[in-house]
């Protein structure tokens, strides 16, 4: 766990009272990993983390920007809880992320019952803002426009005993003519190997098994520090500390993926052969106006030289269908590079407009009927190669990290294999954090079923 500074403008008077705090995260691992800052941030000050929020002190909605149909989602969230606010005078509802960020003040407008905004440059400031609230019974707004010169280190209270994630590099320095991203979450800036090294040193101390090192780009870390490093040699950083056994990076760039990167990965005991690399498109026509700055053979080049050093590494995509101007035979470029490639799986979604970007104020928008079409499509071709990409597993014995009963039938067990594929299997409940051997008997595209053969 990071080490915990208390806030010196907090007073000690208002840290003695217990109260709870609910927390609900929209959007991508790195929301994840700021809704574990918050809640460490405020046990500073004597707010404990319930898992219901009917009578929570304080409500918290950790926000994503990404898609528009996430900010429908917020305000219908603001509005059930304002209900609840009610039926607890002096509880509070504070908006954090990307909405909060964008917006600011007109969220408060847009929804009367919200009483702290901020945004993701700032969650340090969280304490502070939580009793000026308090004390002002009065909406309180804060939202910085850049990150602090400094980062600081932040508290943490992890969602989980065996797994966890990371924050190495904050930000995107890519103007994608989609993306909202840069806008809400800043330019790059990278915290110091140093203070990185030391974190997950304190996860293993903690008997943490697994480290997930986040960044919007992760693969960009390091060029902004003096001297220059990349994330290969973070990762022969973090492969000295032996009790840590897995060790994977979320979501990078294609263009900064550096072959000292794959070699990294390659060379590494503990560094997972998994790697989730955004295409976002299969044509280069489409990848220009997306201003993604490779073309479509640059990627299969990138593959290329994964599967050279670890035929069995696991690739990943993104991928945005009915991008403004996007014909039938480009959407088709797409398919067929699924198709070619052969991706252990992708994340896929319609095109959605967004504030401050370009391609929100372009004419050639393609109708949303045509958008889910190609969606239903392109899923489709994604499960079909996902089943097969996944059959190589049959009849082999791999090693999963246990995280407990599964979601769709309780009597099983699930985890996760250092590609992170799902594997559910029998076995007893104690198994729950522990590293097991399972032999895989059924595949899906999504999951694979076997029988427990191991345990650690």
């Amino acid at each position: 766990m990071a080490q915990q500074v208390i806030n010196p403008s907090v007073t000690e008077v208002e840290r003695t009272a217990l109260k709870s705090v609910y927390i609900e995260t929209f959007g991508c691992q790195m929301n994840k990993a700021d809704s574990e800052n918050m809640l460490g941030l405020l046990e500073e000050i004597g707010y404990q983390s319930v898992r219901e929020i009917a009578g929570a002190d304080l409500m918290i909605l950790n926000t994503c920007a990404i898609r528009e149909g996430a900010e429908d989602k917020l305000f219908s969230y603001l509005g059930r809880w304002r209900r609840l606010k009610e039926q607890k005078p002096g509880s509070l509802i504070a908006v954090g992320g990307c909405v909060a960020q964008d917006q600011g003040a007109n969220l408060i407008r847009r929804a009367p019952g919200v009483d702290i905004v901020f945004g993701t440059h700032n969650l340090f400031r969280l304490p502070d803002l939580v009793m000026q609230a308090v004390r002002e019974k009065k909406p309180v707004v804060e939202i910085y426009q850049e990150l602090p010169e400094e980062l600081p280190e932040l508290p943490v209270i992890r969602q989980s005993d065996y797994s966890a994630w990371v924050n190495i590099i904050y930000g995107c320095d890519y103007n994608c003519t989609y993306c909202i991203v840069p806008y809400v979450r800043g330019r790059e800036k990278s915290r110091a190997a140093d203070q990185i090294v030391h974190e997950v040193r304190e996860l293993a101390d903690a008997g943490y098994l697994e480290v997930t090192l986040l960044g919007q780009n992760v693969t960009a870390y390091g060029h902004d520090l003096e001297p220059k490093l990349h994330l290969g040699d973070l990762l022969r950083m973090t492969g000295e500390i032996d009790r840590i056994k897995r060790v994977r990076f979320v979501t990078g760039h294609p263009r900064d993926l550096k072959d000292e990167i794959i070699d990294a990965v390659a060379e590494i005991p503990n560094a997972c052969e998994y790697f989730h690399v955004p295409v976002q498109a299969g044509d280069d026509r489409t990848l220009r106006r997306m201003a993604r700055g490779y073309k479509v053979d640059f990627y299969r080049r990138m593959v290329e030289k994964i599967r050279n050093r670890m035929p069995e590494a696991s690739i990943t995509s993104d991928f945005i269908v009915g991008f403004p101007g996007e014909t039938e035979q480009e959407f088709m470029n797409t398919i067929n590079l699924v198709e070619e490639i052969g991706f252990d799986s992708c994340n896929t979604a319609a095109y959605s407009p967004r504030p401050h970007t370009p391609a929100a104020n372009w004419p050639d928008q393609v109708s949303d009927h045509e958008k889910n079409e190609r969606l239903r499509f392109l899923n489709s071709v994604v499960g079909e190669v996902a089943h097969r990409r996944n059959k190589r597993f049959l009849g082999r014995a791999i090693e999963v990290l246990v995280e407990g009963p599964s979601a769709r039938n309780p009597e099983r067990l699930s985890g996760r294999t250092d590609a992170n594929k799902i594997v559910n299997f029998e076995g007893d409940p104690s198994l729950k954090g522990k590293m097991v051997s399972v032999e895989i008997e059924t595949v899906t595209a999504w999951a694979m079923r076997g029988k427990l053969v191991s345990s650690n």
